[in-house]
């Protein structure tokens, strides 16, 4: 164990504030706090109260006052265009305070909200780091949701503005925003009072009179100073699925979240100003928001925004053109990706095309790597690849390997050890500590440490219920894992019925919900099944109402439309089965369990895609044997 993470990690325990104080020393402060720690609101403690900053002046102004103006701020790579574009520190933060001015002349002030529903461009992060300079509060939707998903966060945040684009590109198709924005504000009860449409070539919007084009009210825009905020401030919220199927707004603070992801940055990912990072994410997910645009800019990195895939754009050997191009130094993916490039070049052929002399780390995250492609990977970058383990509601790394710390051995299958400021426990159902080895509920210690959410938006009740109640003292994080005895963890399953596919957390509440819908489905359950590319993918299984004269093929078929159409495409929804019945508990409670044991049941330990129809022709006849299944 490296002397310098031990100490950390055992001092952070001992004396949080002490640690966290001169941590936050890396932050610069309008008014420092008058508590490092403030226990007094109740088991969700707040960090620095009274204190008073600005997360974008920390993001942008202060690095041009250190005279860093010039350094490359945010690089933007698409690769469905072929287009690049390299913004400096002095160019990103003249384009957030012209549209932070947009926003205020549209009479947006600081405590209100703004949805953001973009691609991956460089004005999302321009409109993120606007809101954060006038003290609004952002949420961004991830651009592939469907309209009644931005419906429920529209009505649940109650934006004054949002800002979207006409279109998302990927590959071989152009996804149209503006036709869902719309949709979504038909279904919200809720309705902002403007909306900002970026207008992309690909597709150009029809605009309405509550519309306004992005350069339009940028043209005539004066750049606008930063405003204060107390560091208990809200940030942004950002909306996870729930096991309700009501998405939870996660409440992000300003003060934690620069503390924690400015030392994070060094700490963990190992880099520090002037290096290029690239976290290969979307701004819609937690990753995005902490490692792709606030995390490096606070640190002072040049950041990566990519708008593309892996593979097939135009090959996979594109991650390997990237981080050769810019000179990327560390590397943050799912491992989904890395199997999709495996997937597509096996013998690692087309990595020999560039040179990647420049890349130091690999750390991949949002789902289980398994040893099999984290060893592949490895091998073939002749890299450190880092599994390393967080949550959206945590906001940075909770487990992994800290670079910055100095690394410690790898093993394969491990999110690696608890970082500093965390206290890992696993429970039983008695919510005693287990023996390590031992498989229970993973739990922190409470005070969670900066940056972590204080509360769920509007919702503080629910909050307490979901993350509190279970394991007084613990925050619940909703998986389920063991510890070996030297300290590594292992994070195996998830304790609700929210699924993992490819590193996106959504709810099977959600999907039923959906599905639900149809004019002959009685009732439905969706599980979660093992896949090869994407960790895991839904399974619906449809019970028919009676007498209702269908192939259960057509009716299977119209399920999936009607789940991309009301999810989106996000959801990978592609497989579902007409059975007889549920199997229930005498109170009328569907055994979900029960179900995943049938379709992912240790016969199918070695994963194997569900697209295999011989896996799947398996599965529907354990089905079909159970009693269950119709045909």
């Amino acid at each position: 164990m490296p002397d310098e993470y031990a100490t950390s990690y055992q001092r952070s325990l001992a004396d949080p504030q002490a640690f966290w104080g001169k941590v936050a020393g890396g932050i610069d402060w309008i008014q420092p706090w008058a508590a490092v720690l403030d226990e007094s609101v109740g088991p969700a403690s707040r960090w620095f109260s009274g204190g008073v900053l600005n997360t974008c002046y920390n993001a942008l102004d202060r690095h041009l006052a250190a005279g860093r103006g010039e350094q490359p701020a945010l690089i933007c790579d698409s690769a469905m265009t072929g287009a690049q574009r390299v913004l400096t520190y002095a160019q990103l933060q003249e384009e957030v305070a012209h549209f932070a001015c947009a926003l205020t002349q549209l009479q947006v002030a600081k405590g209100d909200r703004v949805i953001i529903y973009m691609p991956m461009v460089p004005e999302a992060a321009v409109a993120m780091l606007a809101c954060a300079r006038i003290g609004a509060i952002h949420s961004v939707v991830f651009g592939g949701f469907a309209a009644n998903e931005l419906a429920t966060r529209i009505d649940d945040a109650k934006p004054k503005v949002i800002v979207a684009a006409s279109c998302g590109l990927e590959p071989g198709r152009v996804v149209e925003y503006k036709p869902l924005l719309d949709d979504a504000l038909r279904q919200s009860t809720h309705q902002p009072d403007a909306c900002i449409i970026l207008q992309r070539e690909q597709s150009v919007a029809e605009m309405s009179a509550r519309d306004h084009d992005w350069q339009s009210v940028v043209a005539d825009a004066e750049p606008v100073d930063c405003v204060p905020v107390a560091a208990t401030d809200p940030l942004y919220i950002l909306y996870t699925s729930g096991t309700t199927g009501q998405p939870k707004g996660i409440v992000r603070d300003n003060g934690g979240h620069a503390v924690a992801l400015h030392w994070s940055m060094n700490a963990f990912y190992g880099v520090d100003a002037g290096d290029v990072f690239w976290a290969a994410s979307d701004v819609g997910w937690v990753v995005g928001h902490s490692y792709i645009v606030y995390g490096p800019l606070l640190r002072g990195c040049t950041t990566v925004m990519f708008e593309g895939k892996p593979v097939g754009t135009p090959d996979a050997g594109t991650y390997w053109r990237v981080i050769a191009e810019h000179g990327v130094k560390a590397m943050f993916t799912a491992p989904t990706a890395i199997r999709a490039i495996r997937r597509e070049d096996p013998d690692g052929e087309l990595l020999e095309q560039y040179s990647l002399d420049r890349f130091e780390t690999l750390f991949v995250a949002g789902e289980r790597c398994d040893p099999e492609t984290l060893t592949w990977v490895q091998a073939k970058l002749q890299v450190p690849v880092i599994d390393h383990w967080w949550q959206t509601e945590t906001g940075w790394p909770i487990t992994g390997n800290p670079v910055g710390l100095g690394a410690f051995e790898i093993r394969p299958g491990s999110a690696g050890k608890v970082m500093p400021g965390w206290d890992v426990q696993i429970l039983d159902e008695q919510g005693a500590p287990v023996d390590a080895g031992q498989t229970g509920a993973i739990t922190c210690r409470l005070p969670l440490p900066p940056g972590t959410l204080p509360t769920l938006w509007n919702a503080e009740q629910r909050f307490r219920q979901a993350y509190l109640e279970r394991f007084p003292g613990y925050y619940q994080t909703g998986d389920a894992g063991y510890m070996d005895d030297d300290g590594y963890l292992y994070v195996m399953s998830r304790t609700d019925d929210v699924i993992n596919v490819a590193g996106h957390r959504l709810s099977t509440g959600a999907i039923e919900e959906a599905l639900a819908t149809h004019t002959d489905v009685a009732e439905c359950a969706v599980t979660g099944i093992r896949d090869e590319l994407k960790g895991q993918v839904p399974l619906g299984f449809l019970v028919l109402k009676a007498g209702a004269d269908r192939a259960v093929d057509e009716v299977a078929q119209e399920a999936i439309s009607l789940v991309r159409a009301k999810i989106g495409p996000v959801a990978a929804f592609r497989k579902a089965l007409v059975v007889k019945r549920l199997p229930k508990t005498r109170s009328g409670k569907i055994l979900r369990r029960t179900l995943r044991n049938i379709a992912d049941g240790d016969e199918y330990a070695t994963p194997a895609t569900i697209d295999d129809p011989a896996i799947l022709d398996e599965i529907a006849e354990t089905i079909r044997q159970s009693g269950i299944m119709s045909q």
